[in-house]
């Protein structure tokens, strides 16, 4: 199921081909910078540039001897471009190119990341302004509450996802750094300047200060950043899940022909496509926790959060991209249902009402406490006995004191509910809306 979603651009950054090829636009950096100083003849940069080749299967071959992944690597290159190769990793150490390469990785997956916030944030927006002015009923713990409008249901979504990227993006730029520092941080053969004339070429900037490694606080906001977009995207997923359960179903997820929802029961139509990103939304945030894990190295470095971002940074990367686009296709494609929208607001007798009954008996002068009893009285009787609430409401005497006829009417129109749906879309989707 996830191969058939994953957007094979996505996928690309993670192959073990492109990671060698990131550590090769390390290395050429870095050898490029040194050839700025006069370090390296332009004759054997040219030759380095011409020769450099990414032999997968070779350089494996190398590491079941070496054990070390970056030594077989080199040693592969070497093999390719001769005397000349005795320039690369001039001064570096190995996590100089990994965790700058990994930077390059964690870059071209988050700007995917973004194309698919904006995907679904387009497809959020499409959705709630086809639909405005269309009531549905407001639930709290579940339970009727007061009508809103299914706009409004996807525009808070659409200002949570906004926020999301927002985060993501903030995340994205604290990774883009690269590292050329040497074994300690120290450059104790390679320069600062080295460094940031390497970074500059490949389009990152130079960590403020490093040990052997970047620090890994940038890593762990990125993926936090997806692990709490995840949160997000769940959050809308379930909302989907409840609407279409057959006693609400207000919303379809599309349902293709010939597709099955039951081996057993052949009128099945199940919200499968919520329930699989919820599933892979649990995914996301437990990777978050490996990045945090992976801050507290020993010391300089050590080597317990490689193995972590092995895994955790192709799957969160893949799986994020993959549930942003497979949710704006079940956006797209959603069936929504006003009949039985406005079935579900008349299921509970009016009683959503309560609120400006209560409301309009204290405006008259009545004391809280007083109104309340005399409305949840009324409103005990709708639930206990299915008699509509405006009914009994317009039958009670005691009201009928505070209330007349033509205010009470008013205070059963549905159409109020809507009356400032026009302003709170405009703050939501307005040019420099506030996030």
């Amino acid at each position: 199921m996830i191969e058939r979603y994953t957007r094979p651009q996505m996928g690309k950054i993670w192959t073990l081909e492109n990671r060698y090829r990131c550590w090769l636009r390390a290395e050429i950096a870095v050898c490029e910078a040194w050839n700025a100083k006069g370090m390296i003849p332009d004759a054997d940069l040219n030759e380095i540039r011409e020769k450099a080749e990414i032999d997968v299967d070779r350089i494996l071959e190398i590491e079941e001897t070496t054990r070390h992944d970056i030594i077989a690597f080199l040693t592969s290159l070497e093999e390719k471009i001769g005397p000349a190769s005795r320039f690369i990793h001039l001064g570096c150490t190995s996590s100089d190119i990994v965790d700058t390469a990994g930077a390059l990785q964690m870059v071209e997956a988050g700007n995917l990341i973004l194309e698919g916030f904006d995907r679904l944030l387009g497809t959020l927006k499409t959705l709630a302004l086809k639909h405005k002015g269309l009531l549905c009923m407001g639930r709290t713990h579940g339970i009727h509450a007061e009508p809103t409008s299914f706009a409004l249901k996807m525009a808070t979504f659409y200002a949570e996802i906004q926020r999301n990227k927002q985060r993501f993006a903030a995340a994205l730029e604290g990774v883009r750094v690269g590292k050329f520092s040497g074994a300690v941080g120290t450059y104790l053969f390679l320069t600062p300047d080295i460094e940031a004339d390497a970074c500059s070429r490949l389009g990152l900037k130079p960590d403020t200060i490093s040990t052997q490694v970047i620090q890994r606080d940038r890593h762990a906001a990125y993926f936090t950043a997806l692990a709490v977009a995840a949160g997000s995207i769940e959050r809308l997923c379930v909302e989907l899940r409840h609407l279409q359960r057959t006693e609400v179903h207000e919303v379809e997820e599309g349902f293709s022909k010939g597709q099955k929802g039951s081996s057993a029961m052949p009128h099945k139509k199940n919200p499968i496509s919520a329930e699989n990103m919820t599933g892979l939304a649990r995914i996301i945030r437990s990777n978050s926790i490996a990045a945090m894990e992976n801050q507290a190295l020993w010391h300089e470095r050590d080597i317990s959060h490689s193995s972590v971002e092995r895994i955790v940074m192709p799957d969160s990367t893949i799986l994020m991209d993959y549930i942003l686009h497979r949710l704006s296709g079940v956006l797209e494609n959603l069936r929504v249902l006003p009949e039985n929208m406005a079935r579900n607001i008349d299921a509970s007798f009016g009683l959503y009402t309560s609120q400006r009954v209560l409301t309009a008996l204290v405006e008259s002068g009545m004391p809280r406490q007083e109104a309340y009893v005399l409305v949840q009285r009324n409103a005990m009787t709708s639930w206990e006995t299915r008699q509509l609430f405006p009914d009994l409401i317009r039958q009670d005497a005691d009201i009928a004191k505070h209330l007349d006829a033509q205010a009470l009417d008013a205070l059963f129109d549905s159409s109020f509910y809507l009356k400032h749906e026009d302003e709170l879309l405009d703050r939501v989707f307005s040019e420099g809306a506030a996030s």
